[in-house]
């Protein structure tokens, strides 16, 4: 993901932070537990050392039984180290750090490559989407309901009800989860129907869980897709053309209201090249709008609807508008 030098700088600054909480917060354990049990400090110490003479043993190519019979030693003393902790109540994993990030260690890096952590801290930074996580703490499956869901209402052209529909749209999002990365190929989603009928609720479902998968998801309205396209093209502005670019290599694109934005032919041919781009690169895309089949192949072109309708998922919605349905109750 690119980055100029002061973002880069911005995210490093973060992982020194998080690095230097959790030296502090495992400092504190260890004082806590050292307090009620001195032995657990002398036994750290010992391997501390232990592993440094490990360490000069094997760049001075001692002979394998002296660094087998240290081996013993440290693992002897872990051992009576595990013991105590858990007579005082306290895991095994005590003075391990709480990493943010498992993979890394908090370090932005495995190896020299940048963790998937990073990837999405760039994103975060770069379309200022941290304001997102609120949202999904509240939007996601754990909350998700069929509660506003008919089972009495019939749509018209298929005659399911609506909660038939958002049925088969849950089972399909979670098919596309767990599918998600696995082999060449991307799916795509697209969902349509009319407003207020869980669309985007269910579109965040899927960021949420994608995204503690360690993936890359970028959301954006329908507006703000054209408003970076329109600015990278026309005011060539710099942070713009990352973002542009971005776009197309993040793991999960989101595209939220298609239809509410300004149409013209610009966002008409920059809506195709986008979807276009990310199904030549097998990047996955999600689509909600409230426009009809008839409506999408209007406003942006037989073309761009032969590709959604070819290579996407096409999932109906259909109810009452929950958001007044909640207003009500």
């Amino acid at each position: 993901m690119a980055l100029n030098n002061a973002q880069y700088d911005e995210i490093i600054r973060q992982y020194n932070a998080k690095q230097i909480r959790n030296q502090h917060i495992v400092e504190d354990r260890k004082n806590e537990v050292y307090a009620k049990n001195a032995r657990l400090k002398e036994i750290d110490d010992t391997i501390s050392s232990c592993s440094v003479a490990q360490a000069k043993k094997l760049l001075l190519g001692d002979d394998a039984a002296a660094l087998d019979e240290l081996k013993k030693q440290i693992a002897s003393l872990r051992e009576e180290k595990s013991v105590i902790l858990a007579s005082l109540g306290y895991p095994e994993d005590y003075f391990i750090p709480p990493y943010d990030c498992p993979d890394c260690r908090d370090t932005g890096y495995i190896g020299n490559e940048r963790c998937h952590c990073f990837k999405q801290a760039a994103i975060d930074l770069v379309y200022t989407q941290s304001n997102i996580r609120s949202i999904l703490a509240e939007e996601n499956f754990a909350h998700f309901s069929y509660d506003y869901y008919s089972d009495t209402q019939t749509e018209p052209v298929s005659g399911l009800s609506p909660l038939a529909l958002i049925r088969r749209a849950r089972e399909e999002s979670e098919h596309f989860i767990d599918q998600f990365g696995v082999g060449d190929t991307a799916q795509n989603l697209f969902f349509y129907g009319n407003t207020g009928v869980g669309k985007t609720f269910l579109s965040n479902c899927i960021a949420k869980e994608l995204l503690d998968r360690g993936f890359s998801v970028i959301y954006f309205t329908a507006f703000q897709l054209f408003d970076i396209f329109a600015k990278n093209v026309f005011d060539k502005d710099t942070d713009a053309s990352v973002a542009h670019q971005n776009i197309f290599d993040c793991d999960l694109l989101i595209i939220d209201d298609l239809g509410t934005e300004m149409s013209n032919s610009f966002t008409t041919s920059q809506f195709f090249l986008c979807l276009n781009e990310r199904l030549l690169r097998r990047k996955s895309t999600i689509i909600s709008t409230n426009l009809n089949m008839n409506q999408l192949a209007d406003i942006y072109s037989e073309r761009t609807f032969s590709r959604v309708f070819s290579n996407y998922t096409m999932l109906k919605f259909y109810g009452d508008d929950i958001r007044i349905k909640k207003k009500l109750h």
